[in-house]
Order: C-alpha cells, then sequence, then structure tokens
C-alpha cells in the first residue's frame, strides 16, 4: 500500500456520528483554523495585578481628547473606568442622607449596625460614611458594603472589634451607590424567591432574577451609560478620572431626560442618544418597546420640538427590545421576536424604523457581534445572520450546542470578534452550569466551526488596544492571543489544546490494515519552550462504531481484535516514527498541554500494508 495522507476537511462537524461525518474533525478544544488546518489557539494574560469588585459584564474603549486610552467597565457591584491597569470607581450615587448617631456597636465585634429610616438600600449595596466620630472604639468612615438586617437597619464590618457596646456616631453623612443587581440570573420557584427590592417586578420579568447587564457608548469624550432596568449617567472626561458619574437628568439644560431604560447606545455620526426600551415622555411607566432619542449634537435634551430632533418611537413586533448594535449606515434594533433596522430620515419624522427580520429570537442582550459588515447573533435553538436580509447562519454545531445548553442562563450569552483571526466568538452556559464554560466560533472568511471550554463573562475586540479584552471569573481582565500560555492568575499555565478526527477507512476499509510509521507533518512557530512538542494518538477501529477510550469515540466497548492503541509523542524535529497499529478505521488525535508550546498541524502520512480479513 501507498502512504496515505491524513487531511480532513477544515472545521468540527458534530451534527452526525463519528462515522458518518468520516473526513471531518469532531472534537476540539482551544484550537483554531488557519489556511484550513488546525492548530492552538494564542495565550491570555492579565492586564494588571488589580482586579474589580463583581462580575464583568460589559466593556467599552475609546479615547479622549487628552489621548487617554479608557475602558468602562461594568459589573453587577460597580462601574470603573480603567486606565493603565487600574480601575477607577465611578459608580453613581443613588442617595444623601444625614443621618444622627445612627451606629450601634457591640463589644468584641467587627460588626456596626446601622439604622436608616429612609430605606431604598437592598443586602449587597454599597454606602460611604463620612463625619463619624467614634463609637465604642471603632469609627465607622470609608465605603462599606452593608448586609440588610431589617425594614430600617442594617449592618457593616469595619475591620474592627469594638471595645464597648454603645450607640452613637453624631452628624453622620450616608452616600448611598445606586443598588447593586444580581450576578447571575436566579430561576424564581415561588413568591418571594428573589430578595425585595432586587427583582423585576413591574417590568415584565416574571420568571428570574435578571442580571446586572450594563450598555455604555461614549459621546464625544465622555461616557453615557446605565444599567439595564435602571437609569442614565453621564461621566465627564474633563472632570477626572476618579470621579463618580451623575445622572443624565442632572445636568445643565437637562429636559424630559428617560428615568429608566433597557439599553442605551449613541449614533456615530449623528450623535443622538437612544434609549432603548423606556418610560414615555411625561410618564413614570416603563414601555419596553418605545425608542425615545435625543436632541442631534444634545445629550440632555429630550423634549421634542419643533427647533429641535428629539423624538420617539415604538416598536410594534415583540415584547420587549432586547438589544441594538450600530452599523454602518443603520443601527440595528433586537425585540425578542423581531429585527428592525433605523435610519436617519431628517426633521420631521427624524429616525424611521423598518422591519428586516421577524420571527427569530435572540439569547441575549450581549450575544450580538459585527464583523466585516454582517450582524451575526445567537438565538434560542439557531444561530442568524444579518447583512442585509436576515437569515439562519448554517452551523455544523448546532445540535451539540442546544442539547447542552443551560436555557435559564440565555442572558449570560456573551458574543465578541477577533478580527484578527476573522473569527466570532460566543460564551455560553452547558446544561449544569450556572456561569459561563463554554465557548463557539464561528469563522466567517472560511465559513468553519470551532467550540471549547472556557470561562469569560465579557469581551471587546477593540483596534485601540493591543490585543482582544476579555472578563474573567477572578475579577480581572485578560489579554487574549498574547502570548502562548494562560497567565490569567499571574502564575504560567500550560494551555491544554486538542483535536480529534472523525473515523476514516484504511485503504478501502474491507480488511484490515497494519500500521507501522507515521510521518508526522508538524510546525512549532511561535513556541517559547526550548524542546516544543505534542502527541499524536492513533486509534484504531475494527468497525465503525467500536469504541476506543477516546474523546472522539461514540461510546461502546470494543469487542473486535485491535492490536492496541499507539500514543507518539511528536518533537520539533521529528520526521518519523514507528509504530504498532491494526484496524479498518483508525481515527487520529493530536494534542498538547506543556508550557511555552504553540504548533500548527499539517498533513501527516501514514504507511500501512494489508493484514487480511478477520
Amino acid at each position: 500500500m501507498p502512504l496515505q495522507n491524513i487531511r480532513f476537511q477544515p472545521g468540527v462537524n458534530r451534527e452526525n456520528t463519528s462515522y458518518t461525518n468520516e473526513g471531518r474533525w469532531y472534537e476540539c478544544d482551544k484550537i483554531r483554523f488557519r489556511q484550513g488546518l488546525p492548530e492552538k489557539i494564542g495565550g491570555w494574560q492579565r492586564i494588571s495585578v488589580t482586579t474589580f469588585q463583581g462580575v464583568c459584564r460589559s466593556i467599552w474603549n475609546w479615547i479622549t481628547l487628552g489621548s487617554q486610552n479608557l475602558l468602562g467597565v461594568g459589573t453587577n457591584l460597580k462601574f470603573y473606568i480603567e486606565q493603565g491597569g487600574g480601575y477607577n470607581d465611578i459608580t453613581p450615587i443613588r442617595a444623601t442622607e444625614s443621618l444622627t448617631d445612627p451606629f450601634e456597636t457591640t463589644v468584641g465585634s467587627s460588626l456596626v449596625e446601622v439604622t436608616d429610616a429612609a430605606g431604598g438600600y437592598i443586602d449587597g449595596d454599597f454606602v460611604t460614611f463620612s463625619g463619624a466620630t467614634a463609637v465604642g472604639g471603632v469609627t465607622p468612615d470609608g465605603e462599606y458594603q452593608i448586609t440588610v438586617t431589617g425594614a430600617t437597619t442594617y449592618t457593616i464590618d469595619v475591620g474592627t472589634a469594638a471595645t464597648s457596646s454603645a450607640t452613637g456616631g453624631g452628624s453622620v453623612t450616608a452616600a448611598y451607590q445606586i443598588n447593586i443587581g444580581p450576578a447571575f440570573t436566579v430561576p424564581l420557584t415561588g413568591w418571594g424567591a428573589s430578595t425585595w427590592g432586587s427583582g423585576t417586578w413591574g417590568i415584565g420579568a416574571s420568571s428570574a432574577d435578571s442580571l446586572r447587564l450594563w450598555s455604555q457608548s461614549n459621546f464625544g469624550e465622555d461616557l453615557v451609560f446605565g444599567p439595564r432596568g435602571g437609569g442614565m449617567y453621564y461621566w465627564d472626561a474633563t472632570s477626572g478620572i476618579s470621579t463618580r458619574g451623575v445622572e443624565l437628568s442632572t445636568l445643565s439644560g437637562a429636559s424630559n431626560v428617560p428615568s429608566i431604560q433597557n439599553f442605551i447606545t449613541i449614533s456615530d455620526v449623528s450623535r443622538f442618544v437612544f434609549a432603548m426600551g423606556c418610560n414615555e415622555l411625561g410618564s413614570g411607566t416603563q414601555d419596553p418597546m418605545l425608542i425615545r432619542w435625543s436632541d442631534q449634537e444634545n445629550a440632555v435634551q429630550w423634549t421634542p420640538a419643533a427647533t429641535n430632533q428629539a423624538g420617539s418611537l415604538r416598536l410594534s413586533r415583540g415584547t420587549e427590545i432586547v438589544t441594538a448594535e450600530q452599523s454602518r449606515q443603520e443601527i440595528l434594533v433586537w425585540t425578542d421576536a423581531s429585527l428592525y433596522s433605523l435610519q436617519y430620515q431628517g426633521a420631521p419624522v427624524v429616525w424611521g424604523a423598518q422591519l428586516v427580520g421577524e420571527n427569530i429570537s435572540i439569547a441575549g442582550q450581549n450575544a450580538v457581534a459585527y464583523a466585516n459588515g454582517v450582524a451575526f447573533w445567537m438565538g434560542k435553538d439557531k444561530f442568524y445572520k444579518y447583512d442585509g436580509r436576515t437569515q439562519p447562519l448554517r452551523c455544523d454545531l448546532r445540535k451539540f450546542i442546544f442539547d447542552d445548553f443551560n436555557t435559564q442562563q440565555y442572558e449570560q450569552v456573551v458574543a465578541g470578534t477577533n478580527e484578527a483571526y476573522h473569527e466570532i466568538w460566543w460564551f455560553y452556559c452547558s446544561t449544569s452550569a450556572t456561569q459561563n464554560d463554554r465557548y463557539v466560533i464561528y469563522n466567517y472568511m472560511e465559513d468553519i466551526w470551532y467550540y471549547g471550554e472556557m470561562g469569560r463573562s465579557a469581551w471587546l475586540d477593540s483596534g485601540l488596544r493591543d490585543y482582544p479584552l476579555a472578563a474573567t471569573y477572578s475579577s480581572n481582565l485578560v489579554n487574549h492571543e498574547q502570548g502562548v500560555d494562560d497567565n490569567e492568575t499571574g502564575t504560567t499555565a500550560a494551555i491544554h489544546a486538542y483535536i480529534a478526527s472523525t473515523q476514516f477507512a484504511l485503504g478501502d476499509g474491507d480488511r484490515f490494515a497494519f500500521i507501522y510509521r507515521m510521518l508526522p507533518d508538524l510546525r512549532f512557530d511561535g513556541s517559547t519552550a526550548g524542546s516544543p512538542s505534542v502527541t499524536m494518538t492513533l486509534l484504531p477501529l475494527a468497525n465503525s462504531g467500536s469504541g476506543y477510550n477516546s474523546p472522539a469515540s461514540e461510546g461502546g466497548t470494543n469487542t473486535a481484535t485491535v492490536t492496541r492503541t499507539s500514543v507518539i509523542p511528536i518533537e520539533q524535529y521529528t520526521g518519523q516514527v514507528y509504530t504498532r497499529v491494526r484496524g479498518r478505521q483508525l481515527a487520529i488525535k493530536v494534542e498538547s498541554d506543556g508550557e511555552g508550546v504553540q504548533w500548527q498541524l499539517g498533513t501527516p502520512r501514514i504507511d500501512m500494508r494489508p493484514d487480511g480479513r478477520r
């Protein structure tokens, strides 16, 4: 028998059995395809040793007139401006109260009870005290996270045990930050299943306590931002990197600014500020299908008049606006059942909406990515794209993904681009997970799919930074495609990457073949290890479907006679290796788990001879 080339079609396909998909790749993790060939993905490194509080759900990058390269970072607990690896807390203040002798200490305890009849706070909120005098040997001063104990009381931990039980503190100012939000979607199981005041009663949600999602966009060098179901806030770059954001309605000249919204965006060229799913003019009741916009070049003027271009319109298909995305000549708006195109028409209509997709679904607010003039998004049972018309996206992993999907965590889906490799990434929760633990990638240049395991809660591919950014569940940001290893925690760790093929026939597949030699075709460009290596495993089968204890196996027990599975280490200068493998079908697996290793697979060849029919 002549040497047989081993080369498969690019991409991974899990829509059928391994044998049916002959000639394809079947399983993978931490790999991508370039020019049709699989290679290990790049590594990631944290951007600084500093961390933030909470789970990050939104990242936005822009540069000020003073050339400050900034990130807006929104978590379930706080909102930050990141610069140079430092996170500056700009979380807006909800209320400021003047209290008299509000503290009560207990001897030997660092917990201090605070009485504030004004209320409005919920468990986990943050408060900053100033002006307090010592009570019980401690002085509550600075920022604390609260634990609600009653209708008008809560406790804080001052970190130092009180020397006596006492009440006091004098005249104290308490500045309460806006209420926190859940880190994860919490399914309700009955009346009162969620913390009072932290849910979404009255704004359309009844099946779950929705997690805290932010939307943000820069208005010139400043930032407009807000949490879903919350107010609209403004951060002025000229006021300093650590100055807190303020309510948009408190700025000079503000008129009828929406008090509640589900999504904020700003049109790129004409600079209108949009509030999606907001309250009507003159009403405090939220309409989840209403869109309002400010006057052009004026973020605070929301009262329509003959002398400005502020206005509103209401969409009709669906029950709520989920998200929006700025494209080249339009703003795309997704409801839970349709897709609209907003286009600027000038006075008196100003903005008009055109239905461009219906009977669709979308997983969540962050499930959309825009690349190469096309919007891609994950629905609740399939993928879609919009390139002038809305259509389902062909997917070789659809069943594999949506059969292992926690449908109660759609809101956590995160989409992002990796333009350097023509990729769209989606992170999602597998069936048993309550935070993102899987990812799937669509390579739009080669029209192929691949997948793996990784936990990320937010993603941003910005041309203003050197690398794509992602938020981890370790409360930090990492640069992706930097290096070849995992440096999320500051300690270098190897990335386990592998790809396994489907079964393919040896020769004509009608008789056994004995493989005694393999010529690997691998390169290790980009490796930092002195002696990079991978492991290639040959997985023989007597018949299609018989097992071989591999991740690519369809399961079951291999009862046919097979000589053995061959595990072969391949180093940088390995030209050929000798092995002893016997079967009718074969699958191969390539993997690496060493530090400093980067590899790309070419076209290996195997040398074999006929070995009978039995």
